[in-house]
C-alpha cells in the first residue's frame, strides 16, 4: 500500500517541477496583465496532457483493500499537501529583501497548483468510474474544464464534455485563474506570515475544489464491478503525451 508520505511526495514533486519550468517561462514572456494571463492559460493547457495520471487499476493496486471514498481521501490529502508547498514557497519568496519578479512567481504558482489539482480531478473521475470519453487529449481538456468549473464531468451529456473544448475552455480557465490570483495576493505580503498564509490558502482551496467535484461524482458514480475491464497502463502516465 502507498504510504501517506509517498502520496504527499508525489504531489509535491509534481508541483515543484511544474513551478520551476513555469516561473522561467513567465519571466521570458510578456509583462502586461493580458499577456501574462494568456501565457498562464496556454501553459496550463500545454501541461495538462503531460501530467502523470493513474488509472483505476493502478490506484487500486497502490491502495489495496480500500474503497473509492478511502482512496479519494488519501488523494485529496496528498494534493492539498502538494499545493500547500507551492503556496509556502511563493509566500517565502515575498519575504526576501529583494523579491524576485512577483508576477512571474504568482503565475508559476497558479500553473503548479493547476497541475496538482488537474491530476487529482482526473484520478477522482477514475475512482468514481466516471472517466471522460474520447482520446487522451479530449479527456485532458474535459478534466481541465472540470477544474475550471469546479465540477465533475457528466459523461451522459455531450454538452458537458464538448464545452471543454476551444474558446469556451480558455474563457473558463481565465476566470478560474483570476479567482485564484485574487485569493493568492496575500502570498505576496512582505511579512513573515507570507509562507504560512500561502500554504494555508492553497491547502484550503484544493480541499474545497475536491469536495465540490466529489459531490458531483457521487451522483454519477459507477460501481467498480459494473465497469468494463480495461488493460492497465504504466503505474503513472500522462494522458497521451508523457
Amino acid at each position: 500500500m502507498v504510504d501517506a508520505n509517498v502520496e504527499r511526495g508525489r504531489a509535491a514533486s509534481l508541483a515543484a517541477a511544474v513551478v520551476g519550468r513555469s516561473a522561467e517561462t513567465a519571466r521570458r514572456g510578456g509583462r502586461g496583465a493580458r499577456a501574462g494571463l494568456t501565457a498562464v492559460v496556454d501553459r496550463i493547457i500545454i501541461n495538462a496532457p503531460r501530467v502523470p495520471v493513474r488509472d483505476l487499476a493502478t490506484l487500486r493496486a497502490q491502495f489495496p483493500g480500500l474503497g473509492p471514498e478511502q482512496i479519494a481521501d488519501k488523494l485529496v490529502a496528498g494534493a492539498a499537501y502538494g499545493t500547500s508547498t507551492v503556496g509556502a514557497s511563493v509566500g517565502a519568496a515575498a519575504m526576501l529583501p529583494v523579491p524576485p519578479a512577483m508576477p512571474a512567481e504568482l503565475a508559476a504558482e497558479i500553473v503548479g497548483v493547476a497541475a496538482v489539482e488537474f491530476k487529482l480531478i482526473a484520478e477522482l473521475h477514475e475512482l468514481y468510474g466516471v472517466r471522460a470519453p474520447g482520446n487522451a487529449r479530449q479527456r485532458a481538456m474535459a478534466y481541465l474544464g472540470a477544474w475550471a468549473d469546479e465540477r465533475g464531468i457528466d459523461v451522459m451529456s455531450p454538452l458537458s464534455v464538448n464545452a471543454a473544448l476551444g474558446v469556451q475552455l480558455k474563457r473558463e480557465l481565465r476566470q478560474q485563474i483570476l479567482r485564484r490570483s485574487f485569493r493568492n495576493l496575500p502570498n505576496l505580503a512582505p511579512f513573515m506570515i507570507g509562507a504560512a498564509v500561502g500554504a494555508a490558502m492553497n491547502r484550503r482551496d484544493t480541499k474545497r475544489v475536491a469536495g465540490k467535484v466529489r459531490k458531483d461524482l457521487r451522483t454519477r458514480q459507477v460501481p467498480w464491478h459494473e465497469l468494463p475491464t480495461a488493460p492497465s497502463g504504466p503505474p503513472e502516465q500522462g494522458l497521451g503525451l508523457a
